[in-house]
C-alpha cells in the first residue's frame, strides 16, 4: 500500500469551501471519473453518501463520510481499479484562507514489482488536480 498526499492554500474560508464541495464535486475535480449517481446510504451510526463513478471502462462506488474537518472516502467494492483505496480531504483555517490537504492510501494488490508505486503516482496526480480545481472555483 502506498500513501500519497498533496496540499494547497486557497483564499476561501473553510465554511465557503464546505458549501462549495460535495462528494460528487470531489470526484469530478479529481478528473479521472465522472459522478453518475449519488445516494445516501446511512445506518444508525454514520451518515454516508455513495457516489457511483464511471470512466475508462469501469463503474464502481465510492463511499463518503463527512468529517468535522472535511471528508473521508473509500472504494466501496471490488469493481474498482484498486484492491483498496481510501482518501481524506481536510480543510483548515489559516491566515486569510484555508489549507486544503488530501491524503490517499492505495493498493492495486498485484504481484507486480512497483505496482503500488505506480498507483500512488497516478493517485497523487488526481489529488493535485483536485486541489487545483478547488483553487480555481
Amino acid at each position: 500500500m502506498r500513501e500519497v498526499e498533496a496540499e494547497r492554500f486557497v483564499r476561501e474560508t473553510p465554511a465557503a469551501l464546505r458549501r462549495l464541495l460535495s462528494p460528487a464535486t470531489l470526484v469530478e475535480y479529481e478528473g479521472s471519473f465522472a459522478a453518475r449517481a449519488t445516494r445516501d446510504a446511512s445506518d444508525d451510526s454514520d451518515a454516508e453518501t455513495v457516489v457511483t463513478v464511471a470512466g475508462g471502462g469501469l463503474e464502481f462506488d465510492l463511499r463518503f463520510t463527512e468529517t468535522a474537518d472535511g471528508w473521508r472516502y473509500e472504494q466501496a467494492d471490488d469493481r474498482g481499479p484498486f484492491e483498496s483505496m481510501e482518501t481524506t480531504v481536510t480543510v483548515e483555517q489559516v491566515d486569510d484562507g484555508s489549507r486544503v490537504r488530501a491524503v490517499s492510501r492505495v493498493s492495486l494488490g498485484l504481484p507486480v514489482p512497483f505496482a503500488d508505486r505506480v498507483a500512488g503516482w497516478k493517485r497523487r496526480g488526481e489529488l493535485r488536480r483536485l486541489l487545483d480545481a478547488i483553487a480555481d472555483s
